[in-house]
């Protein structure tokens, strides 16, 4: 019924792999075949679409007679379809028409959760894993269409944050699984949410609200791989996407708001390229569970901050890309168990960073072998007093906060190499505009940044850096800081 691209390692190094990864994906894709089988409409099973009626169990019945016949497209005509868990089946397609719209029941009752793998940590969260469309061990399905799938803001007093009903769409342990076209509303936790799974492609869709748009997860030795973000647009409460233990991962040409984080990674992640993304706030629809809008960091990366993992963060390729009214442009940290090879940031404009430097910090046993960032412009709103440049800095929570420096702040990075950068701020900053600490070797090519009026502010600050290689100013000075 469906046909899926697949890819294997290519080349000898992870690098090669991320970059013929990309290639792969963009010259041929992971396509959604023309249908194979039948076309088994919903409303010849007794759907009635009136947003009143439960037709849970007529769609239950479309479903399993395209699964008995081999596989096809269950089609939701125009109308709005009430309903509970459906189970979606192998080589089974939902189409979804324009002016269709499947409704999440506020009946709590009539939602299901799938049986999540042992050794996954969150098998033990039980009715978590909820959903409005569930599939288990399946392969070759499908979502489209121009229609909307509508979470419905199901409130659940009894849910995570007591307030969190059904994820809308989840996965377990699948395969070759394709969503396109269609929008996610208001889904009552994440939108797409799944874990264990390879080769996934979505693509063209629209997240409207809810939480997560985007979130999937692996385990330790189990990777989720072949995933592919292509062209969509969140407009999400909640981190845009999210999740961790990630195997060539490509996100690319998609419009990010949020009233959150618009990439959070929170594990382990290789050959993982983000390219050509547009990130900005405030965010359209609020954080529900705090009703703010202000966006926080664009990209994210943050193995072991919410909780303990152990992995590496390798290969990531960050291109192409613009935000503004972020946080901060970049968070990179490292907590104990992780580690980190190595992460390229090439031709970056961010403007209207209001809360932190970027930042590239192990608090691991290990520091990140090799940052580069080449061909980046940040601005920043600046401000910066003396005394906060004496700031001590602690291990950081889960976001992003200030620092001592108000550019870019580096903390044991074995290589940093900064190459045409530009930093800017909107007000004067008293602050150091770079401060390192641990570093083993600092390549500074061509580093642009305003000098403040006071002679006595030093703009960068090195502390136990091994080897400068320094073709702006020629000679940095050893500066003591917290």
């Amino acid at each position: 019924m469906m046909v899926k691209q697949q890819m294997g390692f290519y080349g000898n190094s992870p690098r090669a792999a991320g970059v013929v990864y990309l290639v792969f994906l963009v010259l041929t894709g992971c396509v959604l075949a023309a249908d194979t089988g039948g076309i088994f409409n919903i409303r010849e099973y007794g759907a009635v679409g009136d947003g009143k009626t439960l037709d849970g169990p007529a769609i239950q019945k479309a479903i399993e007679a395209c699964s008995q016949a081999g596989g096809g497209q269950v089609l939701f005509p125009p109308g709005r379809y009430l309903s509970g868990t459906i189970h979606l089946k192998s080589h089974t397609t939902l189409f979804f028409e324009a002016g269709s719209r499947l409704i999440g029941t506020t009946d709590l009752s009539q939602y299901r959760q799938p049986a999540v793998p042992d050794f996954m940590p969150e098998a033990q969260w039980g009715k978590w894993h909820r959903a409005l469309i569930l599939a288990e061990g399946c392969k070759e399905i499908a979502i489209a269409g121009a229609g909307v799938i509508d979470g419905n803001k199901v409130f659940d007093p009894t849910g995570e944050e007591k307030m969190r009903g059904p994820h809308t769409f989840v996965f377990v342990d699948c395969r070759d699984v394709t969503v396109r076209d269609v929008t996610f509303l208001d889904s009552a936790n994440y939108a797409i949410f799944f874990q264990v799974s390879d080769a996934v492609e979505i693509r063209n869709v629209k997240f409207i609200g809810g939480w997560d748009g985007v979130h999937f997860r692996g385990a330790p030795e189990r990777d989720c791989k072949n995933v592919s973000i292509i062209g969509c647009q969140f407009f999400t409460g909640d981190d845009s996407i999210a999740g961790r233990y990630w195997n060539k991962t490509l996100i690319s040409d998609c419009l990010i708001n949020s009233s959150c984080n618009g990439i959070r990674l929170i594990g382990p992640a290789e050959h993982l390229i983000i390219h050509d993304c547009l990130f900005y706030g405030p965010g359209v629809r609020p954080h529900r569970s705090s009703d703010r809008t202000n966006m926080l960091a664009g990209i994210n990366l943050q193995p072991g901050a919410w909780d303990a993992t152990r992995g590496r963060l390798d290969d990531v390729v960050i291109s192409d890309i613009t935000m503004h009214n972020v946080s901060t442009p970049f968070h990179f940290s490292l907590k104990s168990g992780n580690t980190a090879g190595r992460i390229t940031v090439d031709r970056v404009t961010a403007t209207g960073a209001y809360r932190a430097a970027a930042s590239v910090e192990s608090w691991a046993e290990t520091p990140f072998e090799s940052v580069v960032f080449r061909d980046v412009t940040m601005e920043f709103e600046g401000g910066g007093t003396k005394e906060q440049a004496k700031k001590e800095v602690r291990s950081p929570g889960v976001d992003a906060r200030p620092l001592p420096a108000w550019g870019l702040y580096a903390r044991q990075v074995k290589n940093l190499e900064l190459d045409q950068i530009r930093f800017r701020w909107k007000k004067e900053d008293l602050r150091p505009v770079i401060v390192c600490q641990t570093v083993n070797q600092l390549i500074l090519q061509d580093v642009d940044y305003p000098e403040p009026r006071e002679e006595q502010v030093e703009a960068i600050v090195l502390r136990e850096v091994e080897d400068v290689k320094d073709n702006r100013i020629r000679k940095a000075k050893e500066q003591a800081v917290p």
